[in-house]
């Protein structure tokens, strides 16, 4: 019936504009069709939309089946080498086009993180990160946990992990806490260093990416501790969580007797080479290199600082 109705009221409209192209016997055949006329003309048309979405549906579903759901709950917490692993997106106010994406992965139980930047969504490009960024890795993992994402959650990664003795699992759509722990590391360090500005050139790129290795990688892991949920219980109607002693991801694997010795060895080797204040200050540069970089694609240098504090979360 609506299809009906535009094509009475809108088929003259369209003429005009030149969109639509028939004769006047057409065009009136079109203000007099009645409904049922439509449906019977349109019914092929429908069968192969409803095929194509089934298709592709029964697709995204096979993969699925394959790979298990696990909340966070479900998730050993004790084992080194369980990964959650999550992107986010620097796209600014806009998702159109080609933008930077920040790859971010944490081991849950030691709280060590690790972070790359690629460009764009592409399956390949992630893949790429994703094997590079566990090769940095002090330990060889066991368990992968990403959401359901189809840049990270793919027959590629799939294939990957399978080949690799890689657990797979996945969350439940649209349930962020079964990816609590990426999510917090999210926010800490990547949006309290990075922010929510689109960056989408190859330079800033280049300069994310470098932070995220060269810098802000060791220096979460071996200076800054984190703390880990031992309990929680409900007393007179109020949660109650115990939590540990903060400890850095570093002495929690150095601790840990599921990390070999010649593992130790090596990053203790690497912590010692390490200056804390040095890369906090080195830190400190890259995101003001970023930022000047951002000023001058944005047209913003020479403004008041002032003003840039607030632009650069909004612009």
């Amino acid at each position: 019936m609506r299809l009906k109705s535009i094509l009475t009221e809108e088929t003259d409209h369209m003429r005009e504009l030149k969109e639509l192209k028939c004769s006047d016997e057409i065009a009136m055949k079109l203000k007099k069709i009645a409904a049922s006329t439509i449906d019977l003309k349109l019914r092929h048309e429908k069968e192969v939309m409803k095929r194509n979405r089934k298709y592709r549906k029964t697709q995204n579903h096979m993969l699925k089946n394959k790979v298990p759901t696990k909340t966070s709950e479900d998730l050993d917490r004790d084992k080194i080498r369980v990964l959650q692993v999550d992107m986010v997106e620097h796209c600014g106010l806009s998702a159109s086009g080609q933008y930077v994406n920040s790859l971010s992965i944490v081991d849950i139980s030691s709280g060590w993180w690790t972070g790359a930047a690629v460009m764009g969504k592409g399956q390949e490009t992630a893949l790429k990160a994703i094997d590079e960024s566990l090769s940095r890795l002090p330990f060889n993992p066991f368990e992968m946990h990403p959401d359901n994402g189809t840049n990270i959650l793919n027959h590629i990664i799939y294939e990957y992990a399978f080949v690799r003795s890689i657990v797979l699992s996945r969350s439940r759509a649209y349930k962020k806490n079964d990816n609590c722990f990426i999510e917090e590391k999210n926010r800490t360090r990547i949006r309290h260093n990075i922010g929510y500005l689109r960056h989408d050139t190859e330079s800033e790129l280049k300069i994310i990416d470098s932070l995220y290795k060269d810098l802000l990688e060791p220096y979460v892991n071996f200076f800054l501790p984190v703390i880990k949920l031992v309990k929680k219980e409900r007393i007179n109607g109020k949660i109650h969580k115990t939590y540990d002693k903060p400890k850095t991801p570093y002495a929690r694997l150095m601790e840990s007797n599921q990390v070999p010795i010649e593992k130790k060895q090596e990053m203790k080797a690497r912590y010692e080479s390490l200056n804390p204040a040095e890369l906090k200050r080195q830190i400190d540069k890259k995101i003001k290199e970023l930022e000047k970089v951002y000023d001058k694609k944005k047209g913003l240098v020479g403004r008041d600082e002032s003003i840039d504090k607030g632009v650069k979360y909004f612009v």
